[in-house]
Parts: structure tokens; C-alpha cells; sequence
């Protein structure tokens, strides 16, 4: 719920109750005494989604030249007349209907300008958040990666910057946008100054195209742009409505945060591929959610007060959201090309596990491993671990998996040879130790047991 006050100017007593009382809501009134400009004060407590219309009756009869409207949040109403009327009135579901749910203009306004600007929480926590998600990354942890999104500020520049077009504020757009680049760089410099510093320290030598998590960065498929205008839609709606702007901000920030830090891992371990691939998603998903927002409170009707400023916000928001798009739509061909590739892959584990099924030995796992490009990631390596076989089955199998699938691949065969080894503990009981000297299947060793073959194609 809201709270209006309204501080009312003098010669604009009437038209203020003429107003309230057309809109049919319970107001209360008092004389002002301060002496001062101002002939009463009046309080309206209502509903967020009456909020707008109100202010728009209130600002055609001028109030707010020489008084001022205040809106704020009202926890409860205790009062049995208030709740008789909003269940008499007009319904909910009207209400609901004409304004899609959402909140007024001005607060829409006032919420985007709070959380839009670049300020030193904004920077501490993204260079927190980045930093968890990259250790996040390289311990290969989607649950590290997804709990570092919880301390993330990104939906507010994102968001904002769509709400300033809509609404023809040029110097929110602005703000939003600078704030929007600025959180990014500071995001890939972090990972980039935690990586460098993983690098020297613990991790020489790792190749971080092998890490799971990394590589879902470099070689994104098509549904990660499905990702980021979900995140829109939903950063937009959240800031129109009573939804908490943090917890859907999550979304937002699993869209840009880990590749952000993706970049800056490529550029901690002079891995061009990385860096690029995962900076063009980064610009595919910052792209994707700012067309999303804007599309969102384009429908949900959001429009400046002047009808003036509309027609300039309508040229504005057409321009930009074209703009956007085809950016959108020429940065995601790479990611076609993705899905393409994830297909092909996807195919070729099919084809060589009905390959490795037909086999004279016991198949337990068949492992494949990747070599990551920009864009693709190709077949390397296919490990097979068995119980039985030839020798020669890693030969027999690199061939018949080229002949298949045109794929020239290295074939590892681990054979194992099923024996079961038992080691019984020295500590016991005497009547155990009395046991294991007339056990049969004691050896003098303590241990029995057989290595593995490997065979390599």
C-alpha cells in the first residue's frame, strides 16, 4: 500500500476534495496553521496501483506549482470503514486491469534514480561478488558461482537506463548507462587482478578452458540468450511492482558476472579464445536485458507526463531498442554457431557409446574431453574403462569411431579385471586373530590384488 500527502496551496482546497472524491478513496484533512503558503494537509492512504492516476488529477490542477505530493509505503490500515471500502469499491481486479498492476510513474522514477547511480557500495560489491565467482569458477562450483549473484548491484543500472528512456529523463539514461560499463570494467579488472594473483601463487599452470564452469562461458549455446531477457523482463517487472529488486537481481547478475569474470580469467592466463568468447556474451547478455526492460515497461505502458515528451520518448525509445536489437541479433550468430556445435557434439558421445556397447567387453564409463576454440569445442580424447577386452580394442575403436563420425579422436582403454581384493585389519580381537591363521584366503602379503591394463589408440 501507499501513503500520499499532500500539501495543499492555497486556492486549491476545493479542487484537491473534488478529486479525492471522484477517485472515491478515504482521505483525511486538517487545516494548516504554520502560516505559511499552504491551506491544509491531506493524507491518502491507497492502493500502488491508484497511485498514478491520482497524481495525474492532482498535477492538472496544479498543485504541485507551489504545494508538493509525498508517497511513501504504509505497512497496514488498522480500520474496519478503510477495508469496507476497498472491498466495496472499485475491485481489485479493475484496478489491477487498467494500470497492468504496476506502480506509479513518479515512484517508478524515484526507484530508478536511488539505484542507478555509480557509488562506493556499487563498486565494493561488485568487486566482491566478482571476486567469489571467479574462485567460484576456477573450484569448477556452480554453487559458489550462483551464491556470489546474492551481493551483486547490477539490476540497477541495467534497469534504470530503460526507465530513463522510457520516460524521457536523458540524464538517467546517461547515468545508467555509464554505470552500467563502469560495474562491467570493474567486474573484469577484479577477476582479472584475483586471477593474475591465483596464477602466481597456486595455480601456475592450469588450463582454465578444461574447468566445466569456464568452459559454459566460452561456449555458450543459445539458451543463454534465453537467460538474459529473462533477467530483463523479470528486473523490469520487479521494479514496477512490490517484488524485491535483490532477489531478481540474482538473475540479472548470473547473466554478466560470471562471464565478466570469465574475460578477466582469460586475461590473467593470456588466453585470448577465453577473453573474447566470453566478452562477446557478456555484450550479447547486457544487450539482451536492456532490450528486454525496455520492451517491458514499453507494455506495461509507461510513458512521460507531457504528451510533448511522449512523442520524443516514442522516437527515442524506437531508435534505441532497434539499435539494441540488431546488435542482439549480429553478436548472438556466434552463439548459432554454438548450438550447432553443442548438437554435434552431443551427437558424437551418442554414436560412440552405441560404438562402445557393441564391444565383446563389460563397459563401465566411456569419458570424453574437449579441445575449446572460439566458439567450438571439438572431440580430443574418448576413455573408456572396461572389464575384459582385447589388447588391441583401443586401435579397434579409434577406427571405428572415425569411420562413423569423420572424427580422428585419441582412444584411452583402461581394462580392469574384476577381481575383488581384501585386506583385514591387525587391530582385532584374539578370537579374530585365531580366525585369520586358519583362514584360507589369508595371503602373507595382507593384500591381493591385480593392476589395470591400459591400451592407447
Amino acid at each position: 500500500m501507499r501513503f500520499l500527502q499532500i500539501a495543499v496551496p492555497v486556492g486549491k482546497r476545493d479542487g484537491v476534495e473534488s478529486v479525492l472524491s471522484e477517485a472515491d478513496v478515504d482521505y483525511f484533512l486538517t487545516d494548516e496553521t504554520s502560516g505559511r503558503d499552504y491551506a491544509a494537509l491531506v493524507f491518502v492512504p491507497t492502493e500502488p496501483e491508484d497511485v498514478e492516476a491520482l497524481l495525474d488529477d492532482l498535477r492538472a490542477i496544479g498543485v504541485q506549482r507551489k504545494g508538493y505530493v509525498t508517497v511513501s509505503k504504509l505497512e497496514t490500515v488498522l480500520s474496519d470503514r478503510f477495508e469496507r471500502q476497498r472491498h466495496d469499491g472499485p475491485t481489485a481486479e479493475e484496478t489491477i486491469e487498467e494500470t497492468n498492476g504496476r506502480i506509479a510513474r513518479e515512484e517508478l522514477r524515484a526507484r530508478a534514480a536511488e539505484i542507478a547511480p555509480i557509488t562506493a557500495n556499487y563498486v565494493v560489491f561488485t568487486v566482491l561478488s566478482t571476486i567469489i565467482a571467479t574462485a567460484g569458477l576456477l573450484m569448477n562450483s556452480a554453487a559458489v558461482v550462483v551464491g556470489s549473484m546474492v551481493i551483486a548491484p547490477l539490476i540497477g543500472p541495467a534497469i534504470a537506463a530503460s526507465v530513463g528512456s522510457i520516460l524521457d529523463e536523458d540524464d538517467l539514461f546517461r547515468t545508467s548507462v555509464k554505470a552500467q560499463f563502469a560495474g562491467l570494467l570493474v567486474a573484469v579488472a577484479s577477476a582479472a587482478a584475483f586471477g593474475g594473483l591465483v596464477r602466481a601463487t597456486f595455480l601456475p599452470h592450469a588450463d582454465i578452458r578444461l574447468i566445466g564452469q569456464v568452459a559454459e562461458r566460452i561456449n555458450p549455446g543459445a539458451l543463454a540468450l534465453v537467460v538474459a531477457l529473462g533477467a530483463g523482463v523479470a528486473g523490469a517487472m520487479s521494479l514496477t511492482s512490490t517484488t524485491s529488486v535483490a532477489l531478481v537481481g540474482v538473475a540479472i547478475a548470473v547473466a554478466l558476472i560470471p562471464p565478466a569474470a570469465t574475460v578477466g580469467l582469460g586475461i590473467a592466463y593470456g588466453d585470448v579464445t577465453a577473453a573474447v568468447s566470453a566478452a562477446i556474451l557478456v555484450l550479447i547478455n547486457v544487450l539482451s536485458i536492456n532490450v528486454a526492460s525496455l520492451a517491458t515497461l514499453w507494455i506495461q505502458g509507461y510513458r512521460p507526463k507531457h504528451w510533448l515528451a511522449e512523442r520524443t520518448a516514442r522516437r527515442a525509445v524506437v531508435r534505441r531498442a532497434a539499435l539494441l536489437l540488431a546488435a542482439v541479433l549480429v553478436l548472438s550468430s556466434s552463439l548459432a554457431l554454438t548450438t550447432v556445435n553443442i548438437s554435434e557434439n552431443a551427437e558424437f558421445e551418442r554414436t560412440v557409446g552405441d560404438i562402445t556397447s557393441e564391444t565383446d567387453a563389460q563397459v563401465l564409463s566411456v569419458e570424453f574431453s574437449y579441445q575449446t576454440e572460439l566458439f567450438l569445442r571439438h572431440p580430443s580424447t574418448v576413455t573408456v574403462r572396461t572389464v575384459g577386452g582385447s589388447p588391441n580394442t583401443a586401435e579397434a575403436l579409434r577406427e571405428r569411431i572415425e569411420r562413423r563420425t569423420q572424427q580422428d579422436v585419441t582412444v584411452v582403454v583402461i581394462r580392469e579385471d574384476g577381481d575383488v581384493s581384501t585386506a583385514r585389519a591387525l587391530r582385532s580381537s584374539p578370537t579374530d586373530a585365531f580366525d585369520r591363521r586358519n583362514s584360507p584366503t589369508n595371503a602373507d602379503s595382507g593384500v591381493a590384488g591385480a593392476y589395470p591394463g591400459v591400451g592407447v589408440a
